[in-house]
């Protein structure tokens, strides 16, 4: 599609380039990244008068306390905070950045899409494993840590998509994903759902992911591909087929690109095991089973199931 070359009138643009400036250069400092998500979050949405009376020791209301408390990430919890297996280490910074990005998320100024898209860029620049140059995020976009997720450059990722990252997910040059959809890392057993398996989901480049789809944990989507719209994907997508439905298969080699691609027959293979990301937890972990079953099948000793 055609697109529109939009700016911002000259003092917008330099108000909101210094921010940004300001931001990545503190986040790239040795201030504390817990400190630096703080003062931004308390900056951008206008409660700094309050902030400073409540830590000279005036009085705020219990509501006010709570909404002051949290703009500080140290003092929230995140989904993925709970997971067993996760990188301690590397998810105490990722939290802070992500925590930075939601809240973000949930102002006015995430609407404005010459500044979000670049504010955005910054983050993902601190925040993955890698981020790629002209990287365009729209609002909404969540992921399990943040830092298990590699990008490369000029690919764009709509409105409302999850990239599940509790394995590790990469995606390349010049992608497209559409909104609401759902690219997973990892699964569940069938029986035992505490039970959880993480992989290596690959997306190559030129790929477009489209409305409203799920690509499930360790496929590999080949380059110039597409998955159709409300489609699940569970096994992999050569390179230059469209695949479609629930579940989805390659239904046709994209127009032109014959001569290079594999044929149909040949399509459609589960190659996730290939690409499972074994994990050991630590001996002295304290589990829980929020489930709290004791399913199993018949004719078998009933076990509790784990984290």
């Amino acid at each position: 599609m055609t697109k529109r070359h939009v700016s911002l009138p000259p003092e917008a643009e330099e108000g909101l380039e210094a921010f940004i400036s300001e931001v990545d250069e503190r986040l790239s400092g040795p201030e504390d990244t817990c400190e630096v998500v703080r003062d931004v979050l308390v900056d951008l949405y206008g409660d700094r008068e309050a902030y400073d009376r409540w830590q000279d020791g005036g009085d705020v209301s219990p509501a006010e306390r709570v909404r002051l408390q949290g703009y500080d990430p140290c003092n929230s919890t995140l989904e993925s905070e709970y997971y067993a297996e996760k990188d301690e280490e590397r998810f105490r910074r990722s939290k802070h950045l992500q925590w930075l990005w939601r809240q973000f998320d949930a102002t006015p100024m995430a609407d404005n899409i010459a500044f979000a898209l670049r504010f955005r860029q910054m983050l993902a620049n601190h925040l993955f494993e890698e981020a790629g140059e002209n990287l365009r995020i729209f609002k909404g976009v969540t992921f399990s840590y943040g830092h298990n997720i590699s990008v490369g450059d000029n690919t764009v990722i709509h409105d409302d998509v999850h990239l599940d990252d509790r394995g590790k997910l990469t995606i390349g040059n010049r992608v497209s994903i559409s909104d609401n959809a759902h690219i997973l890392t990892h699964d569940h057993d069938v029986n035992d759902q505490t039970a959880v398996q993480n992989f290596h989901t690959i997306i190559e480049d030129d790929v477009r992911v489209t409305y409203d789809t799920l690509v499930r944990a360790g496929v590999r989507m080949g380059e110039n591909s597409i998955l159709a719209a409300k489609s699940a994907l569970g096994a992999d997508v050569p390179a230059h087929h469209v695949a479609a439905g629930t579940p989805a298969k390659s239904i046709a080699v994209k127009e032109g690109w014959e001569s290079v691609a594999e044929p149909l027959e040949g399509a459609n293979v589960d190659r996730r095991a290939e690409r499972e990301i074994p994990y050991e937890l630590p001996d002295d972990l304290d589990v829980f089973d929020e489930f709290g079953r004791t399913l199993s099948p018949p004719g078998l000793p009933e076990s509790p199931g784990q984290d």
